[in-house]
């Protein structure tokens, strides 16, 4: 019998989507663009190739062997999609979860109301989890979470330093990439609370997204100041603006 990947916080079973289950397990290019066209959005949204999405897994895993950690910082932590073999909690030393990854493409927000996304960048420590991904199974599970987080520009798939239980281990995760001009890493307070007030798309609100967020890190024992201020400040600017 295998190990119970929850045997370190069984409390998180219940919290945490199980693959089979998630609509994310076969999401990718192709599933993205039907919903975009189904609701008349996404015009010129700079998909990655799938020859691009490979390089850019084999870049990231150049050198790795044996079993991987994925660092969750955002909606991996309650729906990774994966097939893990162990789930723990995790700090990123240096890095932050933050609000910066504008969305002008029709999905929280449009280029006339934009909308506001979460992505690692710089900061004082982000709290998450990991996932350990058993060595056999690291070409098809990073090859399904790719096809979600790489789908097109925005992120670097990079290796940070986390800490887990006081170990300090290699975690693969997706930092924001300040080269692409939807991310916002200069973005003012003013700014991301008008954009998650007002941005909207097919998706849902861009401030149904932060409740959803700041909901999902407290279930998880996981709470962001930072996210939970930015939050009252939107709910406060949505109800002056009516």
């Amino acid at each position: 019998m295998k190990p119970d990947p929850f045997r370190h916080h069984p409390n998180l079973r219940d919290r945490i989507t199980p693959p089979e289950r998630s609509f994310f397990r076969d999401f990718g290019p192709e599933k993205a663009r039907a919903a975009m066209a189904r609701h008349g959005v996404g015009d010129g949204f700079p998909f990655h190739t799938d020859a691009e999405r490979e390089a850019l897994r084999a870049e990231a895993l150049s050198g790795h062997a044996g079993d991987l950690w994925i660092f969750a910082y955002g909606s991996l932590i309650w729906d990774p999609a994966l097939d893990f073999a162990e789930v723990r909690r995790a700090r990123a030393a240096g890095h932050a979860r933050q609000m910066i990854l504008v969305d002008t493409y029709g999905g929280r927000g449009t280029a006339e109301r934009p909308g506001l996304m979460a992505a690692l960048d710089d900061g004082p420590g982000c709290d998450g989890l990991v996932f350990r991904i058993a060595a056999e199974k690291v070409e098809g599970e990073t090859a399904i979470l790719f096809q979600r987080e790489m789908i097109g520009p925005g992120y670097l798939a990079r290796f940070v330093p986390v800490v887990i239980d006081g170990r300090e281990h290699r975690a693969l995760t997706f930092l924001a990439d300040h080269d692409d001009p939807l991310m916002r890493p200069d973005i003012t307070r003013e700014e991301q609370v008008r954009y998650l007030s007002t941005g909207e798309g097919f998706l849902g609100t861009s401030a149904d997204y932060l409740r959803n967020v700041v909901a999902h890190l407290h279930e998880m024992a996981i709470p962001d100041a930072n996210l939970d201020a930015l939050l009252a400040e939107t709910e406060a600017e949505i109800a002056r603006i009516g």
